[in-house]
């Protein structure tokens, strides 16, 4: 179908994602982006424009008022409705189209995302569903993400669920798509899964900290976990120690995110939440939560991807090994 599209926010993530989107959609359509860092769009309008038409719009009103498709990634709950409930120049302000999808990626509480999609299918405004995603900065890249889709199965008679499906398929495997019927769904599965990915990853470090201090070389004791039970994706894919994987992971480059060290935070912090609200007692998640509070007020960690957990418990680094990131004249992280 030739509709064009729009997509708010940016970021790591995002500019990762809106990049396989614009290279997939048909080229004679437009491309409308978004964000409050007007430089990150003007760079992305220069970089591929070469694949088809791009417009940087100012509002999240005017994204939705030019596309049939709206997709949004940003850093948390307040974003989204400011993104999509503001009343001047949020997406609820943009003109009624019922055949509008909304396809929401960021990771929020279920609460702010149902109350998100209700008043927006009162208002006639579209299908708003909460499209949460996992496989980090790589993946995004990659278009290789997994996506959670609070949503039902696509139907061939629903041109929305196949507006959706078309949508979804430009940024993740469909291999790795999994329809969870209801609004809200796809986050109530998004941050169960954190819940692991965030006490994994920290019990990762300490586990190769220790095996590490005590003599063993990382590259040996990461081979004995990869066939033994120790073995996890946090593991083969976020290896905390440089040079052990022959894969790039961000320990390789510095630490380069990825996923910053203080977004463990957020992600965690919705895990506690959400096993609150059920009477469930997060032991694993709270005693986490406490390193990576920590954690993330280590200028060795902060800014840095949430692997870099390895330096502030005290991992040693490799013999040899050079520190390929810098702090700039900022004070922020630069990478090779």
């Amino acid at each position: 179908m030739a509709e064009n599209y729009a997509f708010i926010g940016l970021g790591a993530m995002g500019y990762a994602m809106a990049s396989n989107v614009r290279k997939k959609m048909q080229a004679s359509v437009t491309f409308y982006v978004n964000d409050i860092n007007v430089s990150a769009c003007k760079r992305f309008q220069d970089e591929h424009s070469k694949h088809g038409p791009i417009e940087i719009v100012s509002t999240a009103r005017d994204a939705a008022e030019n596309a049939k498709v709206v997709i949004s990634i940003v850093p948390g709950a307040q974003d989204v409705k400011e993104v999509y409930l503001d009343e001047t120049d949020g997406v609820i302000a943009a003109k009624k189209d019922e055949e509008r999808v909304l396809c929401e990626c960021s990771t929020i509480d279920v609460k702010s995302t149902r109350e998100v999609g209700e008043i927006l299918k009162e208002r006639g405004l579209g299908t708003y569903v909460d499209t949460p995603v996992s496989g980090g900065v790589p993946a995004a890249e990659q278009g290789d993400l997994s996506m959670l889709i609070g949503h039902p199965e696509p139907s061939e008679s629903n041109p929305t669920s196949k507006r959706l499906e078309n949508a979804l398929s430009m940024m993740g495997s469909p291999s790795k798509f999994f329809y969870l019927s209801s609004l809200g769904a796809g986050l109530t599965a998004k941050i169960s899964n954190n819940y692991l990915s965030g006490t994994i990853l920290l019990a990762t470090a300490e586990a190769l900290a220790i095996g590490v201090a005590q003599g063993l070389d990382p590259k040996e004791l990461y081979s004995v976990i990869r066939a033994s039970t120790g073995q996890s994706w946090m593991c083969d894919h976020v290896m905390p120690v440089p040079n052990v994987t022959d894969i790039w992971v961000p320990s390789n480059s510095g630490y380069k995110p990825g996923f910053k060290t203080q977004m463990m935070l957020k992600d965690l912090g919705l895990a506690i939440e959400s096993a609150k609200q059920v009477g469930l007692n997060p032991v694993m998640a709270e005693a986490a939560m406490e390193v990576w509070e920590s954690a993330s007020k280590d200028e060795r960690c902060f800014d840095r991807d949430g692997s870099s957990v390895y330096l502030h418990i005290g991992g040693q680094l490799p013999k040899g090994y050079e520190d390929k990131g810098k702090k700039g004249e900022d004070g922020s992280w630069q990478f090779e």
